[in-house]
């Protein structure tokens, strides 16, 4: 990406002399996460209790993010993410990202975007490091840190009700090298580093209509060069408090020969207004697959590799989305003098690992001004027939903290 890095110096000098940087808008926020957990063994072993130290994880993390507008239609952006266990170590052994060179205390601080975008009538397109939000290839938010991509990408919405986009991904820190194996969240490199996505980038074109306003239709088209090909196809209703929605995808290895991952999901819901929502969903995921259908951004690591469907877990990813994978979930969510509450059942059976995981999640989130903070409260339980007698866990309870304060 030198060229990249050395065209987007070359715009900001530009800017700096020959404009007034307009529309400047300067952001960020801290973090601190912290998780606790405690597993139950199917026999002596027996793993360390709540808030022990062994059995905890913590990071605290900086994003400082900068837009505006170079002239006119012209803008740009540059986030700086920087990842530290704050001195932690006393109470945590674990951390919440990959990005650790080492368990110790460390700072790791990379520059997670650098784009710069520029709009034409109804098409923009955007060079550079960004974030990017496709079915199969995404980044993910939930943790302390964002996978970021390499990109180049295009939007164009000439089509009544229809944004079309073509994007070429050429590099992505998505990939974890967690050599330590005391990371929890790993969806970024050691030191946020950058590498070659897949083996030669990727081609991602992808078309959304919502012609008529309750219905969103969408399909997306993938090719990675030397690996294969994907597509996913999506149509979302909402009408009158009522909400259904219906998923395919398709995930074919050309190159080697492995054999397609499919999945299908559907979901109903109901929301009643200032009361309660409600969602129920179903997925199937074949049997005869290779890697199922998470987040190709993040596949192929220890852990932390969500997924799209819309009974993915809260916590514990990559279980409705292996081969395999028959998967149900059920959410409630409501809002009581100002806390958001959240209440999800997800239960998942696996025909080829004879695995099955149930999971409760519920989470209590309220805002203080500019500070966020919330509280989830974890229950999964493992029925591991494919390794018995030999030892497994029998459940796990987890608690997690997450305080973040915006400026």
């Amino acid at each position: 990406m030198k060229f990249l890095k050395i065209s987007l110096i070359a715009a900001l000098a530009l800017g700096s002399s020959a404009y007034a940087l307009d529309n400047i808008k300067f952001e960020g926020d801290t973090r601190f996460f912290y998780g606790t957990q405690t597993q139950e063994w199917n026999d002596f072993n027996k793993d360390a209790s709540l808030f022990q130290k062994e059995s905890s994880y913590a990071d605290a993390a900086l994003r400082l993010n900068f837009t505006g507008d170079l002239a006119k239609d012209i803008s740009m952006g540059v986030t700086a993410l920087a990842i530290t266990t704050l001195g932690t170590d006393g109470i945590a052994d674990g951390r919440w990202s990959g990005s650790h060179s080492t368990t110790d205390d460390n700072v790791e601080a990379w520059i997670s975007d650098l784009w710069i975008s520029g709009t034409y009538g109804k098409t923009t397109g955007t060079l550079g490091r960004m974030e990017l939000q496709t079915p199969l290839i995404f980044t993910e938010t939930w943790s302390i840190d964002t996978n970021t991509f390499e990109a180049g990408m295009i939007t164009n919405e000439d089509i009544p009700s229809t944004t079309i986009t073509a994007a070429f991904i050429g590099k992505s820190n998505g990939y974890a090298d967690d050599t330590s194996g005391a990371n929890v969240a790993n969806i970024t490199a050691v030191g946020g580093k950058f590498d070659t996505f897949g083996s030669n980038g990727a081609l991602v074109l992808g078309a959304v209509n919502n012609s008529f306003e309750p219905l969103t239709a969408q399909a997306w088209y993938y090719n990675m060069p030397s690996d294969g090909s994907a597509y996913w196809l999506q149509t979302d209703l909402e009408i009158a408090g009522l909400s259904a929605g219906l998923q395919y995808t398709d995930i074919g290895y050309e190159a080697t020969g492995s054999k397609n991952d499919t999945a299908y999901a559907a979901k109903l819901g109901y929301t009643l207004k200032d009361v309660v929502a409600l969602t129920a969903a179903y997925s199937v995921v074949s049997d005869t697959g290779t890697n199922g259908v998470v987040n190709m951004a993040t596949n192929g690591q220890t852990s932390g590799a969500a997924s799209s469907l819309y009974t993915e877990m809260w916590w514990w990813f990559g279980t409705v989305s292996s081969v395999g994978a028959t998967s149900m979930s059920l959410s409630a969510e409501a809002s009581v003098s100002d806390v958001d509450l959240f209440l999800g059942l997800y239960s998942s059976d696996n025909s080829v690992s004879e695995n099955s995981v149930q999971e409760v999640a519920l989470t209590a989130s309220k805002s203080f001004g500019s500070l966020d903070t919330s509280v989830a409260l974890l229950y999964d339980m493992f029925d591991q027939d494919a390794v018995k007698p030999v030892d497994y866990v029998n459940a796990m309870s987890t608690i997690q903290l997450y305080f973040t304060y915006n400026f």
